[in-house]
């Protein structure tokens, strides 16, 4: 089975944790690493006692709640890239030390990734960080035998929503289920590629998106 081991972040509600329940289901043993148990993804010294396992799920992500430029915070700023950015590459970095050859890492982005967003250009800037980062990191964690791949979810009925839960239901926008990303997650993490982003639409099935080639191999 796999994984028999696992650690999401984020987990303590939302999408982390019907990570955590649909792992534990299936019987995997999982570390929890959230903010409300105490652990700072951003803090990068806090990942050097992180102990190896299966599966990552570098879920934990948060928003500004800003759409203006002018009355954007450096604290909100600066918050947001520790949790979005910071918490994947630190995540990363300490994995590609300690994973085991045959394991994986999934990665929640966000459709704001792939498009745009208006609402919060800088959650979507985040997420478009995060795109390329799983993109490009790919091959080298393919050497010492690690997938890596990212979700990229429409909106998903979390407390990440906020206020923006029902302007979004009023704009009759379907919400996506915490547990549909869960799946989508667990999915991608057994698909046996690597530096695949895959989309989360309610109603279909994931589905890996499809970039454009600027370049042909020689």
């Amino acid at each position: 089975m796999f994984p028999e081991t696992a650690l999401v972040t984020g987990g303590a509600s939302g999408i982390g944790a019907a990570l955590v329940e649909r792992l534990e289901g299936d019987g995997a043993k999982v570390t929890v690493l959230d903010l409300a148990d105490g652990f700072d993804v951003s803090d990068a010294s806090a990942w050097e006692a992180v102990e190896p396992a299966e599966l990552a799920c570098l879920n934990a992500g948060i928003g500004t709640g800003e759409s203006d430029m002018r009355e954007l915070t450096d604290e909100r700023y600066r918050r947001i890239v520790g949790t979005n950015v910071d918490g994947v590459v630190f995540g990363v970095r300490r994995l590609a030390r300690v994973m085991p050859e045959g394991g994986a890492i999934v990665v929640t982005a966000s459709l704001a990734g792939l498009t745009t967003m208006v609402a919060d250009p800088i959650y979507s800037g985040t997420k478009h960080f995060l795109v390329g980062f799983v993109r490009s990191v790919a091959p080298q964690l393919a050497e010492r035998g690690i997938r890596i791949s990212a979700v990229c979810p429409g909106i998903v009925d979390t407390p990440l929503l906020g206020p923006m839960r029902q302007r979004t239901l009023d704009a009759g926008i379907e919400l996506m289920r915490p547990e549909e990303i869960a799946d989508a997650a667990l999915s991608a993490a057994r698909d046996e590629t690597s530096g695949q982003i895959w989309t989360c639409l309610p109603g279909r099935a994931p589905a890996r998106h499809e970039f454009p080639r600027f370049f042909d191999s020689a």
